[in-house]
């Protein structure tokens, strides 16, 4: 049990180590994703006796280094293959040790569980594994290319052959390969590494590989072509078969370099017929190389600037439509401000990044965000931690750059404001005049006056300098307030309690508030207290049936407030009482006569609605009705 009064917010979103995130995205960024309800931790899983999850952490490390070993075998196969007196040296041990690790891989594959596409589930059983190894491709080329065949050639005959038949064979070796790239396939998912310097590795390695082969194999043709002057490194260096192999392969790659590029000095060149082709087939070859090579390269430079290049169209589509239109220089300005930030603020632009998440890990984010900012808030102050974790659930988040307006004056109520950072001013225009009311800082709200009373807003909100808000819309905040009965009254209580200290100022743009806190001085009757409080509810936040929340299913007039005018609906009026006073709808048309008297200082004959018609029944009017009494 959590002690009484503890929160429950961090609950919902328990931070995690940098370093955890990272492992469980290594794992998830994989190319082998677990089935649902499968968590990806080695102490979770429940496989079978002898069984190795394949992203398992040991295994993975077994994998990487097998990959440096393929590497060695595929430029030591090639290289075996065109210089005898390389197989016969050092490397031909190094081979053994290679092999015999490679070895050890293909007895672990009969214990390594597979994921089966088919079902989405992790396979552990050992026939099964056994049997998807054995009647595949794999198990015969891992066979193939792991036998030692100058071992065995030893063991038979007693010596060590190197010919151009075993070298052919350890051709086979290059099935390996398969691994580096699904190891890069791997790398390229993994947000631990820069997925451009990844890319660019895979390019390195491909034009090494294609230049090592090719001048490898163009040395091999002149080595078996007699007579040996008739080659294109004969007819240079006529006993280069008595030089070291570090000088042909210096030869050998100094040639492929030069064909790549197309630079083509001319030292060498081709001499007989079989080198013209394999010159040709690779000159070829090189042109898609380059073309891909260049494709590549472009695309990770593109990349990386293309955000840039995205956000100067926007900005010369923004000012080609304000010189179009003649805008004044003033809106240019906040609209060019409004487009720079939003370029800057990409990375933190809260509904770009989580849209494509599920709606439990964005309210999750959303809590850990904004929960304090809006425990801080005046409003919802003493309120449940239920009520507060759905309200923090539903806002938006947004920036908003310096001296731009976020709530105009007179503009229709529909969302307010919690101020995250940064300062924002509160502004009324009177006569073409501004006058300043207030400044609002962080955990300050705006625009909740118009959304509560469901009024046009009676200020304007200008931020001051670069500020972050939170919103919520009207109709949201409304639903949440009608289904949780208890926490509305607190927040009631809450804004006519904040609305007792509102400044003079703010007062006078509002006279229907001095009538409305009047009549909450008058103290109910303990038997009608909890009435008025629910009351108080329904007429601020309005019923979607229309009825109050009694259990009487007839409308009462006595619960039902209205606003009412002292002005033809069709009059525009400039006055203090363009807003209206808030009573209670009483019983009769005549004691809504007295007491449009008593509150516009007039009396009138005709009550008409805001489109006109005539008003005869008060049985037809509903919560929050704007009446005009003429």
């Amino acid at each position: 049990m959590a002690e009484k009064g503890s929160s429950t917010a961090p609950l919902l979103f328990r931070r995690r180590s940098s370093s955890e995130m990272k492992n469980k995205s290594a794992s998830v960024s994989s190319s082998l994703l677990p089935a649902f309800g499968t968590v990806v931790d080695d102490g979770d899983l429940h496989l079978k006796r002898n069984v190795i999850a394949p992203y398992d952490r040991r295994y993975r490390w077994w994998q990487t280094f097998l990959v440096g070993l393929v590497i060695y075998s595929a430029w030591a196969s090639i290289l075996e293959l065109t210089f005898d007196k390389a197989a016969n040296g050092v490397l031909l041990f190094i081979d053994l040790v290679v092999d015999f690790f490679f070895a050890i891989d293909i007895i672990l594959t009969f214990f390594v569980a597979y994921f089966d596409t088919s079902n989405f589930v992790l396979v552990d059983d050992h026939l099964k594994i056994a049997f998807r190894y054995v009647t595949r491709f794999w198990l015969f080329m891992d066979v193939a290319s792991t036998i030692p065949f100058p071992l065995i050639n030893k063991i038979l005959i007693g010596e060590w052959h190197t010919g151009q038949v075993f070298g052919l064979l350890n051709l086979l070796r290059l099935w390996r390969l398969h691994r580096v790239g699904e190891l890069f396939k791997r790398l390229e998912k993994d947000i631990r590494f820069s997925y451009f310097w990844t890319r660019l590795l895979k390019l390195i390695c491909v034009t090494l590989f294609a230049v090592h082969s090719a001048g490898c194999f163009y040395y091999w043709l002149a080595a078996r072509h007699k007579p040996s002057k008739h080659t294109w490194i004969g007819r240079l260096i006529g006993d280069f078969k008595q030089k070291g192999v570090w000088h042909g392969y210096t030869c050998s790659i100094y040639w492929s370099i030069v064909t790549l590029t197309s630079v083509g000095y001319g030292e060498f060149y081709s001499m007989n017929e079989g080198e013209k082709i394999f010159n040709s087939i690779y000159m070829l070859f090189n042109m898609g190389l380059i073309a891909y090579i260049i494709g590549n390269i472009t695309n990770l430079v593109v990349q990386s600037v293309v955000k840039t290049f995205a956000m100067r169209d926007s900005i010369n589509e923004v000012m080609r439509y304000a010189s179009k239109n003649q805008l004044p220089e003033g809106m240019r300005e906040q609209m060019l401000a409004h487009m720079q930030l939003k370029f800057n603020t990409a990375e933190l632009q809260q509904e770009k990044v989580l849209k494509d998440l599920p709606k439990a890990i964005r309210s999750s984010i959303a809590q850990h965000l904004f929960w304090k900012t809006v425990e801080k808030t005046y409003l919802f102050q003493g309120v449940s931690d239920d009520f507060l974790s759905q309200l923090v659930s539903e806002m938006k988040a947004e920036y908003f750059p310096p001296r731009f307006e976020i709530i105009l004056q007179n503009e229709i109520p529909t969302d307010f404001y919690i101020l995250v950072s940064g300062a924002v001013d509160m502004v009324t225009y009177k006569n073409g005049t501004e006058q300043f009311l207030s400044n609002l800082e962080s955990a300050d709200m705006a625009g909740e006056i118009g959304v509560i009373f469901n009024i046009p807003q009676p200020f304007a909100v200008r931020t001051k300098r670069l500020s972050q808000v939170i919103r919520i819309s009207h109709h949201q905040f409304k639903q949440m307030v009608q289904s949780e009965s208890g926490d509305g009254k607190i927040i009631i209580a809450n804004f006519m309690e904040y609305l007792k200290g509102i400044e003079k100022d703010m007062l006078q743009e509002l006279p229907f508030l001095t009538e409305l806190l009047a009549d909450q001085n008058v103290q109910p009757t303990a038997q009608n207290e909890e009435k008025q409080n629910r009351e108080t509810m329904d007429s601020t936040y309005g019923n979607p049936t229309g009825t109050s929340n009694t259990s009487d299913p007839s409308l009462s007039a006595g619960t039902i407030r209205v606003i009412i005018y002292g002005y033809h609906p069709s009059k525009k009026t400039m006055s203090g009482d363009r807003f209206g006073k808030l009573i209670y709808l009483p019983n009769s048309i005549a004691d809504l006569f007295n007491l449009a008297e008593k509150k516009l200082g007039k009396r009138g004959s005709t009550i008409l609605m805001a489109d006109g018609s005539e008003v005869e029944d008060l049985s037809s009017l509903r919560e929050n009705d704007h009446l005009f009494i003429v």
